[in-house]
């Protein structure tokens, strides 16, 4: 039995509406299953919304949960060309979707690589919805796709999905055979 509730703001049942339904819940079923229907939008206090309801009760969001942060930081360039020329280190670029389920899997995974590799490499995702132009001219055929730049140039290239072990290992791989 699958159950959906949703957050979005629904008018409350009006006192009159609710006296109905209460007078005619008495009455036969045939007219409180029509009363039922034309009142059947709640609307769920704030308090409330934060609980997830499932077929076997309801729980609260665990709120220990410790993650590890992250010190992304959004800049913004005139375009993508500056970006590269302005940066002192290689730059490993991610073309995703965000409707590609690979690319959803990677951006965790991506978070760890920044870390990991802080003073290696500078980890940027461009959007190839968002930026076709971007993706036409290196090519992008698959998602995920990565390619890191040195000196404003394509460096090294790779598709797919790899785990953050094997996305280090390619990435250290890449810069020392190629230095």
């Amino acid at each position: 039995m699958a159950v959906s509730i949703t957050a979005s703001p629904i008018p409350s049942l009006s006192s009159d509406r609710t006296t109905r339904f209460a007078s005619s819940s008495s009455s036969s079923s045939s007219s409180s299953s029509s009363n039922l229907s034309s009142s059947s939008s709640l609307q769920f206090p704030v308090q409330l919304r934060r609980f997830r309801i499932r077929t076997n009760g309801i729980s609260a969001p665990s709120r220990h949960r410790i993650l590890p942060q992250v010190s992304a930081k959004k800049q913004t360039f005139s375009n993508f060309d500056d970006l590269l020329a302005n940066c002192e280190k290689p730059v490993l670029v991610d073309f995703y979707a965000t409707w590609c389920g690979p690319c959803q899997f990677m951006a965790p995974i991506l978070n760890e690589v920044s870390i990991t590799l802080n003073d290696k490499i500078q980890v940027v995702k461009i959007d190839t919805e968002k930026y076709p132009s971007i993706a036409d001219k290196y090519g992008i055929q698959a998602l995920p796709t990565f390619i890191i730049f040195k000196d404003g140039e394509p460096y090294d290239r790779f598709e797919g999905a790899l785990n953050a072990d094997q996305l280090i290992e390619r990435i250290e791989t890449a810069l020392k055979v190629k230095l």
